[in-house]
Formats: C-alpha cells, sequence, structure tokens
C-alpha cells in the first residue's frame, strides 16, 4: 500500500510530502488524517522548529478528490465530513510552529486553502493557484474564502473565485499572495528560506503566529494587552537571557526555546 504521506526530518525542519501523484495530490481520507496527525506530532517534537508541505509528483495538491463527490449524501453526512477535512487548515493555523509551503504545477481548490493556512508560500515559477469550485458547482472551502481575504482585496478575491482564474505565480506574487518565487529548486529554496525561522526563537515565533493569525479579531487596546502580557512572559524565558547576552557579546544567539 502507498504511503500517501512522506515524512522526513533534517536539521530541525520536518519536510512533509502529499503522496497520490497519480490523483494530483488531491485530499483522501487516508492522507487528510496522515496530515493532521503528523502536524500535530510535529507540535511537540523539539527537534522540528518549521515545517514544509510540498506534493509529489506534477502538482502540490489538485484540491479534494472529486472521483469520491458523486455519492449523494444528505447534509449532515457533508457537514461532519467537511469538519474533518477542513480541520487540516484548522490545525495548520492553530500549530505553533511555522509552516511553509513549497508549490510547484497545481494548487487547486482545497490545494490552495492548504498553501493559504500556510504562514508562507514558495513557489516555483511555473506554480499556478485556482479556486476551481465554481466548475462543480460548490462554494470554496476549507477557510478558503477568508484565507484569500485577508491576502487580496476583495473585489480581487471575488474576480478569481467566481471566474475561477487561475492565478499564476508571477501575479500571485504581485498581489503579494506569496513570498517568494523560487529561483532555483524549490526545496532548496524553501529550505534557505526556512534559516531565519530556524536561527530563531520558537517561543517568540509562537506567539507571533497566534498575534498575527488573530490580529483583525482584536481591538487596538486588546492587541496592546496580549503584547504586554506575554512580553512580560518572555522576558523570564531562558531564550530572551541568551539573546541579551548574545547582544553584549556580539555574537548570535542560540536559541533552544526554553
Amino acid at each position: 500500500m502507498t504511503n500517501v504521506l512522506q515524512k522526513e526530518k533534517k536539521n530541525q525542519v520536518l519536510y512533509l510530502t502529499l503522496n497520490r501523484p497519480e490523483k494530483l495530490n488531491a485530499l483522501s481520507a487516508d492522507l487528510t488524517s496522515s496530515l493532521i496527525n503528523a502536524l500535530k506530532e510535529a507540535e511537540t517534537d523539539d527537534d522540528v522548529k518549521v515545517i514544509i508541505l510540498t506534493g509529489a509528483g506534477r502538482a502540490f495538491c489538485a484540491g479534494g478528490d472529486v472521483s469520491t463527490m458523486g455519492a449523494r449524501r444528505d447534509p449532515a453526512a457533508i457537514t461532519a465530513s467537511m469538519k474533518v477535512i477542513s480541520s487540516i487548515t484548522k490545525t495548520i493555523l492553530q500549530l505553533d510552529k511555522y509552516v511553509i509551503s513549497a508549490v510547484h504545477g497545481y494548487a487547486a481548490g482545497a490545494g490552495f486553502s492548504l498553501a493559504l493556512a500556510s504562514d508562507f508560500i514558495i513557489a516555483d515559477r511555473h506554480a499556478s493557484f485556482v479556486s476551481s469550485f465554481k466548475n462543480i458547482g460548490l462554494v470554496p472551502d476549507l477557510g478558503l474564502i477568508k484565507l484569500l481575504a485577508e491576502r487580496v482585496p476583495i473585489p480581487i478575491a471575488k474576480e478569481w473565485i467566481s471566474s475561477a482564474k487561475v492565478v499564476s505565480a508571477e501575479e500571485a506574487y504581485a498581489e503579494r499572495v506569496i513570498n517568494r518565487i523560487a529561483a532555483k529548486d524549490l526545496l532548496e529554496e524553501a529550505t534557505e528560506f526556512a534559516q531565519f525561522i530556524i536561527d530563531g526563537p520558537p517561543l517568540s515565533n509562537k506567539f507571533v503566529k497566534y498575534m498575527l493569525n488573530n490580529a483583525s479579531d482584536f481591538s487596538h487596546e486588546t492587541s496592546i494587552m496580549q503584547e504586554n502580557i506575554i512580553q512580560a512572559l518572555m522576558f523570564q524565558t531562558e531564550d530572551a537571557k541568551e539573546g541579551v547576552r548574545a547582544f553584549t557579546e556580539k555574537r548570535l544567539p542560540d536559541f533552544k526555546g526554553k
């Protein structure tokens, strides 16, 4: 039986590769559960500072497995199924650690959602992004509507979704949807990009991710209050003490996440 998710840990990076190339890495039930479990395991693994998510074969992820959508099901069953699969993006968003999506080929439908839920997107120059739900009479899911609206102006999001426009890596970069277009090997570029995370303070990164992912839900007063409370806690950490020592000793800090 094919391993639908490949895992490799190297130099504090966990590489997760969607491995259904014959289906363009469409999200099956097995792949969904395997990915969620791997992300949750990485959360508590001190040897992992950053996760790089990519796909095997010709595409990053073609979204949901359309071949399984034909069966008629009642709304309760559909809602239950959607709750399970949408927990992929929820898990990425709530994860303490940063996730980088390394996208080549298509990131379509739910695959686009998967990339958007990531903290950073590095794309191959030939990559493309598309919300293709309207072609099968559905609406975007896995959080795509909100995730896209947080990155581009609402009129642009409406156009891309309602026209099922295939967005090139160049246009996605111009709209600041992605962080970088790879000038060389995609995984090599993503790994180099990840270095500032690997070298950085894990606890600081954790709280920065949380506060930025929830920034739109907080008033300025609430945000400042959270910063003050978290900062008071951060001053007590070994990483903060190490950072001060490194600054005074004119060297790079060695953060341990403690």
